[in-house]
């Protein structure tokens, strides 16, 4: 079996010594190093297979490089996974390993899970929730740099740092998108007010009409739920009995499930897709908006790239903080409050837009509306 290959090994090869070699190979070598060498140590180290062993550097600099994250029910779900695989991306790509714990949406089990993590001397923490919510953080995670996805901090005065999508926006850009298409005449079906993501994206439909100059129908704005029946239900009580001339030309949904039950009453109404009546969910949720029938135009939820800006944001808090620890209480965590280690920089919110689908179920306004 062949040996492989040391640090000395490639200081050989290049011809340079063997502390140059750890400056640039641990990121340490601009300003210490000349250019032309560092390029000649790059290239002993990828000519004889060479990185520099983990371990030691963890022990070194006396970090784990592994970050924790905590999730209410994104691993044990089939939603929002991609925030932890856009986060996991960037930390394998900085040399950090992910730990993720599932709490199964009990909260009496945040605390303990963030603990466990810390057991394991992770350098940072992230807490991933599926659907937009505000979180009860738990006060342990101050005890390392920290950050949130897809939620926020439900203290009006303190606050980790979130990343969150713009709901706002995407709800926006939805009616922007049936408007450029000629409808003035649009339904919201939303979800119910439970969770913050339904009235943002209202106010983002109430928005665009306002840019437009046009006033908002607000019995065209009904809270229905977020499910296939609701959505069924909602479209029923919207279109039943209407006259082409009264009925919305188009119906806006919270989500992509509320938009397969419009589908399906419209089919039961003897209404085509989107000849008659053009329909738009949110989301882009996997094996369902763009295997419908038709496909669904939706407004993307960037759960990649949120999962992927939240760890960059964290990891480089990482680096900015002595030792990857907060100076707190000495560790044990007893009555630590995230937001006395949070700089007012650290606890803004990152909105990262949503994203237009069109695809099929959305068409010009009909004829003579």
């Amino acid at each position: 079996m062949n040996r492989k290959a040391t640090a000395l090994d490639v200081a050989k090869l290049a011809g340079v010594s063997r502390s140059a070699v750890s400056l640039v190979l641990n990121g340490r070598g601009d300003g210490n190093v000349a250019a032309e060498s560092q390029q000649r140590i790059r290239e002993a180290a990828a000519a004889l297979n060479y990185s520099p062993n983990k371990i030691a550097l963890s022990l070194r600099n006396q970090q784990s490089r592994i970050i924790g994250i905590v999730s209410d029910e994104v691993v044990t779900s089939p939603f929002d996974g991609n925030i932890i695989a856009g986060a996991d991306a960037v930390a394998r790509s900085h040399g950090f390993v992910t730990v993720v714990m599932d709490t199964e949406h009990d909260e009496s089990r945040d605390e303990g899970a963030v603990e466990t993590l810390l057991d394991r001397q992770v350098d940072g923490l992230m807490y991933v929730t599926v659907g937009l919510r505000p979180l009860n953080v738990p006060p342990n995670m101050a005890r390392v740099p920290s950050i949130l996805a897809n939620c926020f901090d439900d203290r009006p005065d303190a606050g980790l740092p979130a990343v969150i999508p713009d709901e706002v926006r995407g709800g926006r850009e939805a009616a922007e998108h049936v408007m450029a298409l000629g409808h003035r005449d649009i339904a919201f079906l939303a979800g119910d007010s439970l969770t913050p993501a339904a009235p943002r994206r209202i106010e983002g439909y109430r928005d665009a009409f306002k840019a437009a100059g046009l006033p908002v129908n607000e019995d065209r704005v009904i809270q229905v739920g977020w499910d296939i029946d609701t959505g069924f239900h909602g479209a029923m009580k919207l279109l039943d009995g209407m006259e082409p001339s009264t009925r919305p030309t188009a119906i806006l949904c919270a989500n992509d499930r509320l938009a397969i039950g419009v589908v399906l009453a419209c089919y039961r109404l003897g209404l085509n897709v989107p000849q008659d009546v053009s329909v738009m969910g949110y989301d882009d949720e996997f094996r369902v908006a763009k295997a419908m029938v038709p496909a669904l135009t939706t407004m993307a939820l960037p759960l990649r790239e949120m999962g992927a800006a939240a760890m960059t944001a964290l990891l480089a808090e990482v680096a900015t903080t002595p030792n990857g620890k907060n100076d707190d209480d000495g560790g044990s965590g007893a009555g630590a409050d995230p937001a006395a280690s949070a700089s007012p920089a650290a606890s803004a919110e990152t909105m990262v837009p949503c994203r237009l689908v069109v695809r099929d179920s959305t068409g010009p306004v009909p004829a003579g509306r």
